[in-house]
């Protein structure tokens, strides 16, 4: 079956994200989308809380046929790593080898998201050379140079990794400026995974509107001024 999947999506949940998970599912759902990931930074926290409403099963199968991917959008040492199809704890700080590796033995599927948008903790390609990805993400929506876009289409053309594209949205209304249109033997988790690693994705590519990227970098400005509030009140205790 064809699934139309959005990989790439960050809840309230997320410190620079404003979306409630549930309107999240109803906006992929009128533009015609069938799956999304949550990938909170750092927390799957989003996850748990759409299971405990009854929006996510844990096995792994679709809710009044839409599909929740659990996921979490590691903050490692060298920059940002999808995980999906997995829940983990708060891993902020972990080397990006140490986190694919541990992603790949509970069976879930590792990206480098933006990985040359180097204003956004892309991943850098000496560390992404060593790193045994599952795929790179070649499409963001909010890319803050479309350049990277292209280098990493590139680089993921010249490793023979598969590619995805994705909204990477932190409001409701960016869900599905881009997404993966993919064709799976089994509308599940395991079965997105599966298709995913088959590489032979379509996508559907869009940049998010300029006042979404005005706003998203505002929350990401916010989000940094927390973190250093935090370590500075963290070290004067």
């Amino acid at each position: 079956m064809q699934i139309r999947a959005d990989l790439h999506c960050h809840s309230y949940f997320s410190a620079d994200g404003v979306a409630p998970p549930e309107e999240m599912i109803r906006i992929a759902r009128q533009k015609g989308l069938n799956a999304i990931a949550l990938t909170d930074h750092n927390s799957c926290a989003g996850v748990d809380y759409l299971e405990s409403k009854g929006l996510l099963r844990p096995q792994g199968t679709p809710i009044d046929g839409f599909l929740v991917i659990p996921g979490q959008e590691i903050s490692t040492r060298e920059g940002h790593l999808l995980a999906l199809g997995l829940r983990l704890p708060d891993l902020h700080g972990i080397l990006a080898a140490d986190a694919v590796a541990l992603i790949r033995s509970q069976g879930g599927f590792s990206i480098a998201p933006h990985p040359f948008d180097y204003f956004r903790a892309g991943i850098r390609s000496r560390t992404l050379d060593a790193l045994p990805l599952d795929a790179i993400e070649v499409f963001n929506a909010a890319a803050t140079l479309r350049r990277s876009n292209r280098q990493a289409f590139h680089y993921a053309k010249a490793r023979g990794l598969p590619m995805v594209a994705a909204s990477d949205s932190h409001e409701a209304e960016a869900i599905g400026t881009a997404y993966v249109i993919l064709e799976a033997e089994e509308f599940s988790v395991t079965g997105v995974l599966a298709a995913l690693r088959k590489g032979s994705a379509k996508f559907e590519e869009h940049y998010i509107k300029p006042q979404a990227a005005l706003r998203k970098t505002w929350h990401n400005l916010f989000r940094f001024r927390h973190n250093r509030v935090s370590v500075s009140s963290s070290r004067t205790r």
